[in-house]
């Protein structure tokens, strides 16, 4: 059995310690490794890069956008977790449950832009809608998004686990406060609007796991619309998808954040009443929002399984 030669560029990260350790036991990868002393050479990582069929990139945009000019091998596929290239032309974006062209883009391409973990979120709600056509290019949309510590890198991980943090850090806090998050750019391409959404990202204090909601005024939508339409518009959207479940809940309940802690599926929740709908995808900021799936992708680069190695419901 032929096995690919993967390589993680950055797999002393947090997301490229999660895909090591996803990858670390199959049988049909061998991993490319580099010891302590030579992760950071440049030397070192343009050979294995371009001994690699894959390589990951789980490093700053700066460091991957300097990876991206050691490649020499043309074969190498470059699967990047950054910001640096996702809505780069020549870059395929990796959510392929968005489009089957986005599927096929990924199974052909060299290079793949994994989508940030507030952006998966928000493009599953707002691309259905804008790509049905049930809201216009330019519908005024805003979005929230609960998310656990840990996709804020490790700095912030031990920021967060010591025992003289700030007392603040017990509550849920609020980022980006001036509108220039960085997932911005690809949230407004990817979903095809007319302009950004007004953006409020929450950080709060547990580990890992994200809630992104939309709200939706039916009466600015274009048709008519409730909960009972969108769910079946998302429901038929998402249809024979294996990581992405559509759920209409009950009135009244309540919406945990971190459920989904260690999974790599994303839920999508429609509730709300005639007036008001709230949309919500429910996921791991560390699973479907990066290393999950980044080896989502490269399962569709290899052509096997696309869930491959990824924990599902």
């Amino acid at each position: 059995m032929n096995k690919y030669k993967v390589f993680i560029d950055g797999s002393a990260g947090t997301t490229g310690l999660r895909i090591f350790d996803r990858l670390e036991s199959r049988d049909d990868i061998e991993l490319l490794k580099l010891c302590e002393s030579e992760r950071k050479e440049i030397s070192k990582r343009k050979e294995m890069i371009n001994k690699s069929d894959i390589t990951f990139l789980c490093l700053p945009d700066d460091a991957s956008r300097e990876s991206i000019s050691l490649v020499e091998n043309g074969d190498t596929v470059i699967i990047d977790t950054s910001t640096a290239h996702r809505t780069e032309s020549g870059w395929a974006y990796g959510f392929p449950e968005l489009s089957k062209e986005m599927r096929e883009k990924i199974r052909q391409s060299k290079r793949v832009a994994v989508p940030g973990c507030h952006a998966s979120g928000f493009n599953a709600i707002v691309y259905p809608l804008v790509a049905k056509a049930a809201i216009p290019s330019d519908y005024p949309v805003s979005c929230f998004s609960l998310s656990g510590y840990s996709g804020a890198g490790k700095k912030a991980i031990a920021e967060y686990e010591s025992d003289s943090r700030p007392e603040e850090y017990s509550s849920p806090r609020l980022y980006a406060l001036a509108q220039h998050h960085k997932h911005l750019k690809e949230m407004k391409f990817i979903s095809s609007l007319a302009s950004e959404p007004v953006f409020s990202p929450v950080i709060c204090d547990y580990y890992s796991g994200m809630a992104v909601t939309v709200p939706l005024h039916t009466k600015l939508m274009n048709g008519n619309h409730s909960v009972d339409t969108l769910f079946e518009l998302y429901a038929d959207f998402f249809k024979g998808e294996k990581l992405i479940k559509v759920i209409k809940d009950t009135e009244g309940g309540f919406l945990g954040s971190n459920n989904l802690s260690c999974c790599d599926g994303m839920e999508i929740h429609v509730n709300g009443n005639e007036e008001r709908v709230t949309v919500c995808a429910r996921f791991d900021n560390l699973g479907k929002g990066a290393s999950g799936a980044a080896v989502q992708c490269m399962n569709i680069v290899m052509g096997c399984e696309e869930t491959k190695g990824l924990v599902q419901f």
